[in-house]
């Protein structure tokens, strides 16, 4: 069986169409591509919108139902309009409708999975008694933590997606799924061995991030057998490489050797990569393991307030070398007016040159560049209270008493002299895993017939 994967993330940015297009001439047997990611932040789930352009998702939706239609194949998308929410399936399913009228194609099942969850239904099992254990160190999930929450999905396993392929669905339009589940699902319905499937699944869920060079976009085919998986780059200057391919168990692992899915584990401790041709790569040796009791993950995400946003940069070297000092000066002058930070306000210094991207994590941290960007954030209920201290914040850069400083210039430099309405502020407030008696019991399936 054989998959085409055109992108790890629909309409973030634009699927490339020349490799997608050498790709349909290899006639897969479906076309899938997840749509969604918790990397983009609470934001997307927590207001319920989009974070990538809907030109972009158009574009690419378009280009897979077109050439899913032409080959006959079924065509998946997942965790749909980045968060995988109703509104996200219900916008992508609109989508799919309107290019079925455009482009006047032939009648089509059309299947719609949601996988959004209530509070109450949540609250619910917590009085019963469920345990809802909490990942990556969070504590179990308590009344308190999910009060706090806006929104919450159910990442789906593979059942659904089975179900709804099995109910005759052409295009499959779900909301937040398992990345590598998307892939697995109809490998798995086809009677592959769930370990190939599962490993299908990890390797082509970011398309050509398994190749090398490193390109965005592009597209890989993979290919399923009863115990390996192929993997095959698209664009004629990429390679699936044994290097490239193995590395690609490492991206956003805490271990290379296990991927975790609702229901079971992908263990590629033993895996065997062996170089094909000079773009295709061959892996065996995985295994799965299914738990003992079936668990899906939740996410859940809660406002925290309105966000304001400053900008400064510093170049004096003194001044950098004192960076912590004018910091704390400038928080200082907030707690003065504000008391100190909590649930009237947040305030963040994010310097850029030093650890903005790394923050405690940063090895050099001692070691900054020659001048820094300073980006103040402040957070509050109400947007007037967010700007009034991030200015305040930002501002006090500028009269940060330091020792042997005699002048009263160079300190710092705005880069304009206003602030920034962000977007609210958002928060993770559930990631967590929740036992299930029935995997479909959290999602709903949908069927009709589009097309003239």
């Amino acid at each position: 069986m054989n998959i085409l994967s055109p992108t790890g993330h629909l309409g973030f940015t634009p699927i490339e169409r020349g490799s997608f297009e050498i790709g349909v001439t290899r006639r897969p047997d479906a076309i899938v591509a997840d749509s969604g990611s918790c990397d983009i932040g609470p934001q997307p789930l927590g207001a319920d919108e989009h974070c990538s352009p809907e030109e972009w998702q158009r574009h690419d939706l378009e280009l897979m139902l077109l050439a899913a239609r032409r080959l006959g194949v079924p065509m998946i998308v997942g965790s749909a309009s980045d968060a995988g929410t109703d509104r996200g399936v219900n916008q992508y399913a609109e989508i799919v409708r309107e290019l079925a009228r455009r482009h006047r194609l032939a009648p089509f099942n059309l299947a719609t999975i949601f996988s959004e969850v209530s509070r109450d239904e949540v609250a619910r099992r917590l009085r019963s008694g469920v345990r809802i254990e909490g990942l990556d160190g969070r504590a179990d999930l308590t009344p308190a933590v999910l009060a706090r929450t806006d929104r919450l999905v159910a990442v789906m396993g593979v059942e659904p997606i089975i179900q709804a392929l099995g109910q005759g669905a052409d295009v499959v339009i779900a909301g937040r799924s398992g990345d590598s589940c998307l892939f697995a699902a109809p490998a798995i319905r086809a009677g592959f061995p769930e370990a190939s499937a599962y490993y299908l699944g990890k390797v082509l869920e970011c398309a050509s991030f398994a190749a090398e060079p490193f390109m965005g976009k592009e597209s890989i085919l993979g290919t399923v057998t009863a115990d390996a998986v192929s993997v095959t780059a698209m664009h004629p200057g990429q390679r699936c490489t044994v290097a490239s391919v193995a590395s690609h168990a490492m991206y956003e692992r805490a271990s290379p050797f296990f991927e975790h899915v609702a229901g079971g584990v992908l263990d590629m401790t033993h895996c065997r990569y062996e170089q094909v041709d000079e773009r295709t790569t061959r892996v065996s040796g995985f295994a799965f393991r299914r738990d003992a009791v079936y668990r899906i993950k939740l996410e859940g995400s809660g406002k925290v307030g309105e966000r304001a946003v400053s900008i400064a940069g510093i170049r004096d070297p003194y001044t950098i070398r004192h960076i912590d000092a004018v910091i704390g000066w400038a928080r200082s002058k907030v707690e003065e007016r504000w008391g100190e930070p909590g649930t009237r306000y947040q305030l963040y210094y994010h310097v850029y040159g030093r650890d903005g991207v790394m923050g405690s994590s940063e090895p050099r941290r001692a070691v900054p560049g020659h001048e820094l960007c300073v980006v103040v954030e402040a957070v509050a209920p109400r947007w007037e209270d967010a700007e009034v201290v991030c200015a305040l914040g930002t501002r006090n850069l500028f009269y940060a008493r330091l020792p042997e400083v005699r002048g009263t210039a160079g300190t710092a430099a705005l880069m304009m002299d206003e602030v920034l309405r962000g977007k609210p502020g958002y928060e993770w407030t559930v990631n967590h895993v929740m036992p299930l008696a029935d995997p479909l019991e959290l999602t709903s399936v949908k069927l009709e017939v589009v097309g003239r």
